[in-house]
């Protein structure tokens, strides 16, 4: 007898196609593709009998998969053996976490604070107090560092093993593990086998954060560690390798940096002078000050108030094998006359000191002040600069720098501010705020931004003060406070928070005056509650983590 056809396949008329049909027929339209039956019969309601058949393709499908072969468990993650951060700074956290994820307003800031610029300070301040990362929250950290470079080094500083733990876990967190340094895991230094495993084996990011841990603790075995490798690396590897000598650097280090002045990688040969230029006992700086010496002179010629009173200069005719074997770039950038970009270069990589000697041992104001023939005198202090921030010279610095209250223009050194600011992070952070308070009272905040990066926060004392009454003459001036929005954000982050008092008086909408862009005094207002309700927020914060 033939045999009877029950169940789900006898009310599904199609469940006998292949599953490729029962797709063809689905893309193509079951008017332009009915589906068919075998024995050529064609259901009469082709959709419903097709999304049957599916149906039934699909728990057959689903029925017949293997169980899949589970994966080997991940280690347990390492001990962190630092303290868990108090109850109101986990909640603190959580908050500015979630704030970053928050869909921002258009428009108009308004008077709250924002939480998001508060994260890279939040986590300076618990990385300083040495807590660990609540478990929780180390996810959601991920994802802030992730979207914000910015935050990496001390995001992943702060996570620490559970961060680079869960980092292994997951694609999407993987710049955790070949990214900032800050956040790598360094073995214990003093334990030379774990370090040279580390070294040959590690990614690129944990190997340039044992380089600089064993720098700092050894100068020595760091630069050991680095040439049993050197010849083999990539080249710009060896360019974040040969940057990490700059922390104790000593003469120990010249004979592998005369060494690199041979490399065949341009950018590796041209940091290996610079290295050894701040070496002023070194051979290459003793070669680059003869030779910028035969240029550069006091003017003997009796053509001033008396010899040496001026400075005479004949900038090189050629750039020689030697000089470009020393790190002098032979073909000058575009616009740039030969002569002068050699000239720049030679000065530049010439000890400081030699100036003084050069010119009869007078101080370094005196000679920045003399006057240069020949209309030499932009170049000539333009690499005395560049000198002095290479060189780490608070003297030239100084010198260059001029007076605060002096116009740029009339400055011995460049009026550019963006070379001032690196002029000023020479000096002691003393110096530098006292010298950035006075520019800012005789100048204003249009140009200042710059000059403010370089100071250290909080700026506390006469620079907090300086800032505040600029903010105050800006507002009485009447005009939008939108030009001065930059100085506004950076004083939300650097103001010392104990400036909140004086400012609360800043808060209150002035009355409007005749030459005053309309409602300006309002949005100086909001301005102003941003700002101190910030200031009252970081000193909570604070607070909270200490």
């Amino acid at each position: 007898m033939p045999r009877t056809t029950t169940g789900p396949t006898a009310a599904s008329p199609l469940a006998a196609l292949l599953w490729e049909e029962l797709v063809t027929s689905a893309l193509l339209g079951t008017d332009r593709r009915p589906p068919v039956a075998p024995g050529g019969r064609v259901p009469a309601d082709g959709p419903a009998a097709l999304l049957d058949a599916v149906a039934l393709h699909t728990v057959r499908r689903r029925a017949g998969l293997l169980p899949a072969v589970p994966g080997a468990r991940p280690e347990p993650t390492p001990y962190d053996p630092r303290p868990q951060l108090p109850e109101a700074a986990r909640h603190r956290l959580a908050q500015l976490l979630a704030d970053r994820a928050a869909p921002t307003a258009s428009g108009r800031r308004g008077a709250a604070p924002d939480l998001t610029e508060l994260i890279p300070q939040w986590l300076a301040t618990a990385n300083r107090q040495g807590f660990r990362a609540p478990a929780a929250l180390v996810p959601p950290l991920l994802d802030a560092a992730r979207a914000r470079t910015d935050l990496r080094p001390q995001a992943l500083a702060f996570a620490g093993p559970l961060g680079l733990w869960l980092a292994a876990l997951n694609p999407e967190w993987k710049f955790a593990l070949r990214g900032s340094a800050g956040g790598s895991l360094v073995p214990d230094t003093s334990d030379p086998e774990a370090v040279r495993r580390l070294w040959e084996e590690g990614l690129f990011a944990e190997r340039i954060a044992l380089l600089d841990a064993v720098r700092a603790r050894e100068p020595g075995a760091a630069l050991a560690l680095l040439t049993t490798t050197w010849p083999t690396e990539r080249a710009e590897d060896r360019l974040m390798f040969l940057d990490s000598l700059r922390t104790g650097l000593g003469a120990g280090d010249e004979e592998f940096l005369e060494q690199a002045l041979a490399d065949r990688s341009r950018n590796v040969r041209a940091t290996a002078a610079e290295l050894l230029s701040a070496l002023p006992s070194s051979a290459f700086a003793g070669r680059m000050a003869a030779r910028a010496t035969s240029c550069v002179n006091p003017d003997r010629t009796g053509a001033g108030s008396g010899a040496g009173a001026s400075i005479a200069v004949e900038a090189p005719h050629e750039c020689d094998a030697g000089m470009q074997r020393d790190g002098v770039a032979a073909v000058p950038p575009t616009g740039r006359g030969e002569r002068s970009w050699w000239l720049v270069q030679l000065v530049e990589a010439t000890p400081l000191g030699v100036w003084q000697e050069q010119f009869g041992g007078r101080p370094a104001e005196e000679i920045v002040a003399l006057p240069v023939a020949d209309d030499w005198a932009g170049e000539l202090h333009a690499a005395w600069c560049r000198a002095a921030v290479r060189q780490r010279h608070p003297e030239w610095a100084r010198a260059l720098l001029g007076a605060a209250s002096a116009p740029p223009a009339g400055s011995p050194g460049p009026a550019s501010i963006a070379e001032r600011s690196k002029l000023l992070a020479v000096l002691s952070e003393a110096e530098r705020a006292g010298w950035v308070a006075e520019f800012i009272a005789a100048h204003g905040l249009s140009e200042a931004f710059q000059l403010l990066g370089v100071c250290t926060v909080p700026w506390a004392g006469p620079l907090g003060r300086a800032v505040v009454d600029a903010l105050d003459i800006a507002r009485d001036g009447g005009s939008y406070p939108w030009s001065f929005s930059g100085v506004m954000g950076l004083a939300e982050r650097c103001l010392d928070p104990a400036e909140a008092d004086r400012l609360e008086v800043l808060t209150a909408t002035p009355d409007e005056q005749e030459d005053a862009s309309p409602g300006a005094g309002g949005y100086w207002s909001e301005a102003f509650q941003r700002l101190v309700s910030t200031l009252r927020l970081r000193a909570a914060m604070e607070a909270e983590l200490t």
